[in-house]
């Protein structure tokens, strides 16, 4: 069987606990075979064009995140070995006998494509609430993902892409952007005070979205300054740094951010607060931040459990805790693609260029790929993609 490139974690000899990092190998190539299986009748193989690193990604590569679910999901398909990534462009090459009657997909498109294969069965997925699918799996994690120069996909799951509305680059954004269209479109921000607890991609993507959106008042939090520098030119009003503190307890929050929250909204709080990062003091940040009445997104993902500390407190506050996951399919996706595809709000064009330095640095060769250059990457990016091609 042909042999492509994927990068990959095996547990039999990349080992989860005590390891990081991902393993670049050669596996087989994927292969549509309805004869032995009757569903590959409706999956295509898309030849990956560029590929984006996530959050989620760079939590795998610490092992700090989706342990739980990559172990149970390996163990399941009776495997070791998991093949990254679930944010890709790419072009079909191949397509099952049912997928143009289906879906009007065909060889020859361009495709970018939600992460989240859900079941089409269950009562979320009957009623319109695929992102909460009760039997999905996620590429990358619990099944087998795009960071390979192929990957087989459900023609379900794709969602054809005009490379003159949007650069291929950013098409490969589309799962993540998603993330914070979601976020954003769950409650109103319209003239609302909003703090950004994380500006890491989806972070940075949030308060981009948010000032698209029509929030007042946008402020950036975040551990790294060039992170709070970018949310900055991206459009947020102010910028406050984390700054190492000695706390009692690594998941109480920071008097010093809450007080500079404070004074930015006259003794308030602000009207919506958007955990991005994924660390018990950020959630708890975003608890203390938040006035009377107020609104937390909650999208950040760590392993472990969560400690909030005088949880009447919130209550009594009357705030309301929203959890995000995915995108809706594909409503999200069809916002994603209005915002991105208009000349005239600059978005796509701060994206590329604050974000992705107008593709120096972030834009990694797959052909270079090495444990170091991404240990390198990632420390000096919030946001990475592999050309495939390159």
């Amino acid at each position: 069987m042909p042999q492509i490139q994927a990068l990959t974690i095996d547990l039999k000899n990349n080992e989860w606990h005590g390891q990081k990092g991902f393993i670049k190998r050669e596996v087989d190539m994927p292969v549509l075979d309805e004869k032995t299986h009757a569903k590959d009748a409706s999956f295509v193989i898309v030849k990956v064009k560029f590929a984006g690193v996530c959050g989620s990604d760079r939590g795998m590569w610490k092992r700090e995140a989706f342990t739980d679910l990559l172990h149970k999901s390996l163990e399941k398909e009776q495997k070791t070995m998991r093949i990254l990534g679930h944010e890709f462009v790419g072009e079909i090459v191949e397509v099952g006998s049912l997928v143009g009657d289906l879906y009007g997909i065909q060889k020859g498109d361009t495709v970018s494509g939600d992460s989240h294969i859900t079941c089409g069965k269950c009562y979320q997925c009957r009623i319109g609430e695929q992102e909460v699918c009760q039997d999905q799996a996620i590429m990358g994690i619990s099944i087998d993902g795009v960071f390979a120069q192929y990957v087989k996909i459900p023609a379900k799951n794709l969602w054809v892409v005009d490379l003159n509305r949007v650069r291929p680059e950013i098409c490969a954004m589309y799962d993540p952007f998603g993330n914070a269209v979601q976020a954003l479109t769950r409650v109103d921000i319209r003239g609302a005070r909003v703090a950004v607890f994380g500006c890491g991609q989806i972070g940075l993507f949030s308060i981009l979205l948010a000032r698209q959106f029509g929030a007042a008042k946008i402020i950036a939090v975040d551990v790294n300054t060039d992170n709070v520098d970018t949310a900055l030119k991206l459009g947020a009003h102010a910028g406050i740094v984390i700054s190492p503190s000695q706390k009692e307890h690594g998941y109480d929050h920071d008097p010093e951010v809450i007080a500079q929250i404070n004074e930015l909204t006259y003794g308030k709080g602000v009207d919506v607060s958007m955990e991005m990062a994924g660390f018990n003091s950020s959630i708890n940040n975003c608890i203390e931040a938040t006035r009377y009445g107020g609104q937390v997104i909650l999208f950040g993902i760590k392993d472990g459990d969560v400690v909030i500390p005088k949880f009447s407190k919130m209550v009594v506050k009357g705030l309301t805790l929203h959890n995000i996951i995915g995108r809706q399919i594909f409503k999200t996706w069809q916002i994603a693609q209005r915002v991105l595809s208009d000349k005239s709000n600059g978005v796509q064009d701060k994206m590329w260029e604050e974000i992705m330095h107008g593709g120096n640095g972030p834009v990694i060769q797959f052909s270079q790929f090495s444990a170091e250059l991404m240990e390198e990457k990632m420390r000096m990016y919030p946001k990475l993609v592999f050309d495939m091609e390159g």
